[in-house]
């Protein structure tokens, strides 16, 4: 052998003795050692959320809960619901435009109609009118649950035959998402992307509600003190929502529609819409809460009991029934509170015995002759396409009124480097901490969980438990030669740590100490697989934030690191856009905590999220109320500094998939 070859071979000896020389797929077997099960990581975010559950409150009179209940319903509507909603549109009246009569109708004639929600985004709706009544005549709202039909569905159908054969005017309303508004842009996850730029999700679909009840109300056929709202499932919400925040609704019938924190918490998937959880709706009141706002108003609780979908009997009844019993009672009108468990066919449905129980409510609080059995209907039903209205070719969407208000932003420049900055910096910082809901956490207790220690290479596997009750796991690996107060690196990857094998090979190869930490909602820290979006409303609308939480993990995560290597700034090397603005967010509100932050498969702006568009159920994190709205990627890295950033952006977007799920 050549004196020059035997140099080589001795110098990569030498190196392969100091330092682990590994492959990617070596540490990813290592990486793979669980923490705990998804089961358990979903159990502790229970118990997390559990503790935001309020209280009923506990009024001394009528008249004190009447007081009360206009300070909830201004408190919803004007800080959750019209969060971000330009006050002349929530003020505006209704606009609906009469596009012609449907043929056929025995007693009865229907009306196509279409009306505006917002500027640009009209629905679509059919008014069923009974023919023959004398003087003023009452009149119910008829809203969709997620049914592709949309207000062609059968079942609808029937209702609102029934009420105008009865001598009630009945107004059936699409849903956005559904029937003519159906598209992947009106997906209501894609709703989220209305909070990313500052609008709550909670006001279009508030809005677009109201404005049917605003139609029926301002006829002069109808009587407006006796109005009602009816609907299944997502119109079961609808009609909770606007019966409890709309004083004019003097009768309602709600159908599977909602639950309380403590059955939602348990059965996160019964109310898995963004619109049903917008954020802070449930921050320091319930649903439950929207019952006992009805008092006295005549209110009807249906629920099935073997429900397929969601909301069952009695997993809701002892939370949003049995309590406000009392509030009635306060009013001295206890029976104006009803409760209905269907047994036939007992799945989710409104189908004729729900619907019976509907018209005997109504009839009997609109002082009609009260209605035992339904009219038999059937051979009136119309086809979707008879009950088509139109809408224009340019109708907005929810995707499309994200990006309108998105294209209106207009932020502050960021000061040139220098004390200027400095100072920009720490004011932003409070702000930044507002949107994302950061509270500094600590890690309580770091639990070793594994270890390994061959090959030159050695790793301790930890789950971290913090002082908010949360977890989440993470691996401490290194080359048995590297000095204990070496470098150290922090990896974060959108797929969780068994997929960042190849970074913490380079890191390690590099002499390096590298922590993989899996943050809430992240890799192992998920609390539901394959989709973790439930729990992330559930946390929103208690008045946190998915992002918040994953910050706060990596800001105490981070400073134990430094506390335990020696080391005095980690630095953070992250992969996917998730990470890179986890990552971010930490550097900007803890600038002292990072030395680099490096971004792997980054996006520029989270302008990206609208433009690409990106899934909201893929990053439910990412859209966080008025983040985009306040600030934009380069913003936050400026406030990071001194911390440097290195982005190394997307080749191309993702392949674009239907938000619809």
């Amino acid at each position: 052998m050549s004196l020059k070859r035997l140099l080589v071979f001795v110098f990569i000896l030498s190196v392969g003795t100091a330092y682990a020389q590994t492959e990617p797929s070596q540490v990813a077997e290592v990486l793979h050692r669980p923490v705990q099960a998804h089961q358990t990581v979903a159990y502790q975010l229970q118990e997390y959320l559990f503790k935001s559950i309020p209280n009923l409150p506990a009024p001394a009179s009528a008249r004190q809960w009447t007081e009360e209940e206009a300070r909830l319903r201004k408190q919803i509507l004007d800080e959750v619901a019209f969060h971000g909603w330009p006050k002349e549109w929530v003020d505006s009246p209704p606009k609906f435009e009469d596009m012609g009569e449907v043929p056929g109708g025995n007693g009865y004639r229907m009306r196509k109609l279409r009306f505006e929600i917002v500027p640009g985004f009209d629905s679509t709706a059919i008014l069923y009118e009974p023919l023959h009544v004398s003087g003023k005549a009452p009149a119910i709202l008829n809203v969709n649950g997620h049914d592709p039909l949309g207000k062609a569905a059968e079942y609808k159908q029937k209702r609102c035959i029934n009420f105008a054969k009865r001598g009630i005017y009945a107004l059936s309303l699409e849903w956005i998402g559904f029937g003519e508004l159906h598209s992947p842009e009106n997906a209501h996850e894609v709703g989220a992307d209305l909070d990313l730029v500052g609008s709550n999700v909670l006001g279009i679909f508030y809005l677009a509600m109201r404005r049917g009840l605003d139609y029926l109300a301002g006829l002069p056929q109808v009587d407006p003190t006796r109005l009602g709202v009816t609907g299944l499932s997502g119109g079961g919400w609808q009609t909770i929502t606007l019966s409890s925040l709309d004083p004019r609704v003097s009768v309602m019938v709600e159908v599977a529609g909602f639950g309380s924190l403590q059955s939602n918490i348990t059965h996160p998937a019964d109310t898995d819409c963004d619109e049903q959880d917008p954020p802070d709706l449930a921050r320091g009141r319930d649903y439950t809460f929207y019952v006992a706002m009805r008092a006295p108003r005549p209110t009807m609780l249906i629920h099935n009991a073997e429900d397929n979908c969601c909301f069952r009997a009695d997993l809701v009844k002892p939370y949003t029934y049995e309590p406000n019993k009392a509030f009635f009672k306060l009013f001295g009108q206890p029976d104006n509170l009803a409760w209905y468990e269907n047994r036939d066919p007992s799945t989710h449905n409104y189908y004729i015995d729900n619907r019976e129980h509907a018209y005997r409510f109504f009839t009997e609080h609109f002082n009609l002759p009260v209605a035992e059995h339904e009219i038999p209907s059937g051979a009136e039903i119309k086809t979707y396409d008879q009950l088509e209205v139109g809408l224009p070719k340019d109708n907005l969407t929810l995707l499309g009124l994200a990006r309108q208000f998105a294209s209106q932003i207009r932020r502050q420049p960021i000061p040139a480097a220098g004390a200027v900055r400095t100072a920009w910096a720490s004011s932003e910082r409070p702000k930044l901490a507002s949107v994302i809901r950061y509270k500094p956490i600590e890690v309580k207790d770091a639990w070793r969980m594994w270890n390994t220690k061959n090959h030159l290479l050695q790793s301790l596997t930890y789950r971290f438990d913090f002082t908010d009750g949360l977890t989440a796991a993470g691996t401490w690996l290194k080359a048995i030669a590297t000095a204990p107060d070496g470098p150290v690196t922090l990896v974060l990857n959108d797929k969780g740590r068994e997929a960042a094998g190849a970074v913490v090979s380079d890191r390690i190869n590099r002499g390096e100490q590298v922590l993989a930490l899996d943050p809430i909602f992240v890799g192992e820290s998920m609390p539901l697989v394959p989709d973790s979006t439930p729990y992330a409303l559930m946390v929103s609308t208690t008045g946190g934030r998915p992002l918040g939480l994953e910050v706060e993990q990596l800001v105490a995560v981070t400073k134990w690191l430094e506390q335990q290597s020696g080391h005095g700034k980690v630095r953070l090397e992250t992969t996917g856009i998730r990470s890179e603005v986890i990552g971010l967010a930490a550097a900007a509100l803890d600038p002292d905590a990072f030395s680099e932050v490096v971004s792997h498969e980054a996006m520029k702006s989270l302008g990206y999220l609208l433009d690409a568009p990106v899934p909201f159920r893929t990053a439910p994190d990412l859209f966080c109320l008025d983040l985009y709205k306040d600030f934009d990627l380069d913003t936050i890295a400026a406030m990071a500094g001194p911390t440097t950033w290195e982005p190394h952006y997307l080749s191309k977007p993702p392949a674009k998939s239907s938000p619809e799920h």
